[in-house]
């Protein structure tokens, strides 16, 4: 979009770099995978919609951000800090998809004066591993036959840091339709990039310290939501539910008829969600 602003944020002798758009209360996005680029994002800012300061960054391992570690979940902290303090916002909203979700559950707990909200939409949960044990063995039922096996053999690649950037790709295009509530009629997948590097760093940490941070959560210091879709192969019970569940200060939307990305196939649901938090 033309009317985007480009900036960079400095932190630990590297940049990390990404967009802002819009007018109103400032939200910053944070993307999933770990280890995948950020474009996606541009479908949730269009969802967000106006009214919303929208800001948006490539983690860590990937163009146009630094592609040097650690990939590390404190680190994932700490560059999400340095963002904030780029833009200057003192009390913004964050809204984080996925791993993103899990990044900004674990930020309102490290550094609940930070922001005035959060929005998890189908979170990695907070709770014991978060579902990824469910989330994991459901992606590759819900895989057609003849693919689960070499979607499975690339994801172990990657997961020991193995497999390029290719690979990885490969399996996720084999597994994407299992993401949406209507596999048949999933959306293309969009250009992605992926760096391995980042995804086997910090995935192997996902399910750790999250005891920490759900005892903090449960302080109901920060307001949150989790919007989970009732067609993801994430488990909500798992990881939506369990997460909203911890702090009086929290909500739960499960939407039916959505998936992994439940603003593409029911769109508004995460705007109405990010209003109540505005």
């Amino acid at each position: 979009m033309t009317d985007r602003e480009r900036f960079t944020a400095a932190v630990a002798g590297e940049e990390l770099a990404g967009w802002i758009e819009g007018d109103g209360t400032p939200v910053l996005l944070l993307h999933g995978g770990p280890g995948l680029s950020y474009d996606y994002l541009d479908t949730l800012a269009a969802e967000l919609g106006a009214g919303f300061r929208i800001a948006a960054y490539q983690q860590r391992g990937l163009e146009p951000s630094t592609l040097k570690g650690p990939f590390t979940v404190a680190q994932s902290i700490e560059d999400a800090v340095a963002v904030l303090d780029r833009l200057e916002w003192s009390d913004p909203l964050i809204v984080g998809h996925s791993w993103g979700g899990q990044l900004l559950l674990r930020l309102a707990a490290a550094h609940p004066g930070r922001l005035r909200g959060a929005l998890a939409v189908d979170p990695l949960g907070i709770v014991g591993d978060g579902g990824m044990a469910a989330f994991e063995a459901e992606l590759i039922a819900r895989t057609p036959k003849k693919s689960r096996q070499r979607a499975q053999e690339l994801d172990d690649r990657a997961m020991a840091g193995e497999g390029t950037p290719e690979e990885a790709l490969e399996s996720l295009s084999m597994v994407w339709p299992a993401y949406f509530a209507d596999p048949e009629n999933a959306p293309p997948i969009p250009q992605m990039r992926m760096s391995v590097e980042a995804y086997a760093g910090i995935i192997t940490e996902v399910t750790k310290g999250t005891e920490e941070s759900a005892s903090a959560l449960a302080s109901g210091l920060v307001p949150y939501g989790v919007v989970a879709g009732a067609g993801s192969p994430m488990p909500w019970g798992q990881a939506a539910h369990a997460s909203a569940e911890l702090s009086p200060s929290a909500f739960l939307t499960v939407v039916p008829a959505a998936g992994h990305f439940p603003w593409l196939e029911v769109p508004g649901c995460v705007r109405a969600a990010a209003l109540r938090l505005q």
